[in-house]
């Protein structure tokens, strides 16, 4: 690795692929900075940092 290899741009993610569904956080949260998700029996608790960021724990 060269120094400049540090400098170099994070590679661009591929396009989203069409047949997924998007759906917009502000959707799913409607106003609030948490949200409780039942997936296969267990409830996931899902939350809006104060930074933006969703963390998703069991």
């Amino acid at each position: 690795m060269t120094p400049n290899d540090q400098d170099a741009a994070p590679a661009v993610p591929a396009p989203v692929n069409q047949t997924h569904r998007t759906i917009e956080s502000r959707e799913l949260f409607r106003g609030d900075n948490e949200i409780l998700i039942s997936h296969d029996g267990a409830i996931y608790r899902m939350k809006i940092t104060r930074q933006g960021k969703l963390i998703l724990n069991k």
